[in-house]
């Protein structure tokens, strides 16, 4: 006997907390278990799951709210700003991994529309897993990480589009199109896209923004509207002859130039994580073993066109515009995976009855293979890139002109008694009261968009990166008397000491640190002087604190008459060790 569908329910989410625990713990992201439950738990496994037309909807509206909430990001802005190299990189990767992923695939024995499928599914990347990764590591702002969120949003549009013209395919055997069905194919999308548009531009014009504002009045309302408008318009979008997902998509766009996004966005993500696991819960369960292990060896061979062959091109790329080597092969682990998208398109394709199970069961053992991978290989990247570096001089060029460009070269050689990594709220404070004080003071950040806001205020900030010992290689570190860092990771402050030692530095080391752990931590790997951020702030505060106390009692007192009692004084402020900066 099975369980109820409740009662399976209720199995399932606790067997997907208990696995999302485990691979949590493992740093690895919680929708490999739940795949792994959902084949655990279902015909391959122990059949458990029976619930399957309620799996199924939850499943539907899991993609959905998440094409919605994609689009929802996707604000006209970013789309300005994408710039040239997100671009470049994008559609340069996205144009490799197509045509070389579709002859690798025909080589492996699969059918044309199999291997196109396929291929265009090995183009994604997860912008979920990637901007939480860069999140984690505190390099969401840093050079690499723009640009990788630049091409992300590239191939975001790119499903969005492959997502349409397979659909417009869904009355048509793509195998057996001929010149004409495809003209006729192609003429038919680019006219509802067409008329898409203009709907669009005329709702986001003048109805939503008043509709959004009557409905923002109630933050529970707002939710709810925000749910119906993603669903109708991806029922009407499927209606219409494009999908569900590219309605979703729509959904989200329309509502992403208005003030309530970001609200919008916040109560949706819990929804839209909890309905994805139904999706990858469906999937693993719609999938045999079988399959699976006939799969095995072209998944193999596909991980590893994914795993190296898309930082390659992204390196390529990036080296050709003038990128350095390091800043390339950072940027480049970002696609060194496929992403839930990839599922999606592929899932879509059985839908339409282009493709069958086998090629849903490709594509996700390579992205199981790739995502836990590339994973490890983004959370320990500047590691990696040590090791590598010396093959990697090929993707650099002699002077790579692009991103010297962000760098200030009047300050390039520039003496320094004190250089200060990290320009962040400590860190930019330290700098401007040192510079203050008369003391010859120079700034480090890897967010170029920083760098000019401090450039235009007329600060001394250098843009590079901490841990790239040929970046440090171009500082007046000769003349540098102290090095503070502000950074705040262990890791980080690690490798640039490091960093520092393999480039020759002789000068003494302070890091602030948070806490204790970091600061018993720095102290152990040699660090000359460590500052506790909240310590010292704490202790400020008291001797300030104290100091007013005294004043309010001595202002309060009678002229010729003593207190009757005396307020304690506050501590006195730490004396600046010999060595202090």
């Amino acid at each position: 006997m099975h369980p109820a569908p409740f009662s399976e329910f209720a199995l399932l989410l606790m067997a997907a907390a208990l696995a999302g625990a485990l691979f949590v713990r493992l740093k690895q992201p919680v929708l490999i278990a739940y795949i792994v439950i959902g084949i655990a738990l279902g015909p391959a496994g122990f059949s458990l799951v029976q619930a399957h037309d309620q799996i199924d909807l939850l499943a539907q509206i899991g993609v959905t709210v998440l094409l919605f909430v994609v689009g929802l990001k996707l604000d006209l802005q970013h789309v300005r700003h994408i710039g040239p190299v997100a671009l470049a990189t994008g559609l340069g990767q996205l144009a490799f991994t197509i045509v070389f992923g579709f002859v690798l695939i025909l080589l492996l024995g699969k059918s044309p529309v199999e291997a196109l499928y396929v291929a265009v599914a090995l183009t994604f990347s997860s912008t979920i897993i990637i901007v939480k990764l860069l999140s984690d590591k505190r390099e969401l702002d840093s050079l690499h990480g723009r640009i990788a969120v630049g091409f992300l949003i590239v191939q975001d549009l790119a499903v969005v589009l492959a997502m349409m013209a397979m659909s417009a395919l869904k009355t048509t055997e793509v195998g057996a199109a001929d010149e004409l069905g495809w003209v006729t194919v192609a003429a038919s999308l680019v006219g509802r896209v067409l008329a898409a548009v203009v709907v669009m531009a005329v709702l986001m014009r003048y109805v939503l923004p008043r509709v959004v504002a009557a409905m923002a009045k109630s933050q529970e309302l707002l939710l709810i509207f925000a749910l119906a408008w993603g669903l109708a318009l991806a029922a009407l979008g499927e209606w219409a002859g494009f999908s569900k997902e590219a309605g979703a998509f729509l959904a989200g766009f329309s509502l992403a130039s208005t003030p309530y996004r970001e609200a919008v966005n916040a109560r949706l993500t819990g929804i839209r994580d909890f309905l994805l696991l139904f999706f990858f819960i469906d999937l693993g369960a719609k999938l045999e073993m079988s399959t699976l292990g006939a799969e095995l060896g072209p998944a193999m061979v596909l991980s590893v066109f994914v795993l190296i062959g898309n930082p390659l091109i992204v390196m390529a790329i990036m080296g050709f515009m003038g990128y350095r080597r390091r800043t390339g092969f950072l940027a480049g682990l970002t696609v060194a995976q496929i992403s839930e998208f990839s599922i999606v398109f592929v899932a879509m394709g059985i839908t339409l009855g282009h493709v069958g199970v086998t090629a849903l069961g490709l594509t996700t053992l390579v992205g199981l293979i790739t995502i836990t991978l590339s994973t490890y290989m983004i959370l320990y990247s500047h590691r990696l890139f040590e090791w590598l570096a010396p093959w990697l001089r090929v993707f650099e060029r002699t002077t790579p002109f692009r991103e010297m460009e962000v760098e200030d070269r009047n300050d390039a050689k520039a003496e320094a008694d004190i250089l200060v990594f990290g320009m962040g709220r400590y860190g930019s404070r330290l700098l401007q009261r040192l510079r203050a004080q008369g003391v010859k003071a120079v700034g480090v950040d890897f967010d170029p968009e920083a760098v000019r806001d401090w450039h235009r205020k007329g600060l001394p900030v250098r843009f590079g990166d901490a841990e790239d010992p040929d970046f440090l290689e171009s500082l007046p570190l000769p003349r540098t008397r102290w090095v503070v860092s502000t950074l705040p990771q262990g890791e980080s402050n690690r490798a640039l000491l490091h960093a520092l030692r393999t480039s020759g530095y002789t000068g003494k080391v302070a890091v602030a640190v948070r806490d204790e752990v970091q600061s018993a931590a720095m102290s152990a790997a040699g660090i000359d002087r460590v500052f506790n951020l909240f310590d010292d702030a704490a202790e400020q505060a008291t001797h300030k604190v104290c100091e007013a106390l005294m004043q309010e009692h001595n202002d309060s007192s009678p002229a010729r008459s003593e207190p009757t009692h005396r307020v304690p004084p506050g501590p006195a402020a730490p004396a600046p060790a010999k060595d202090s900066p």
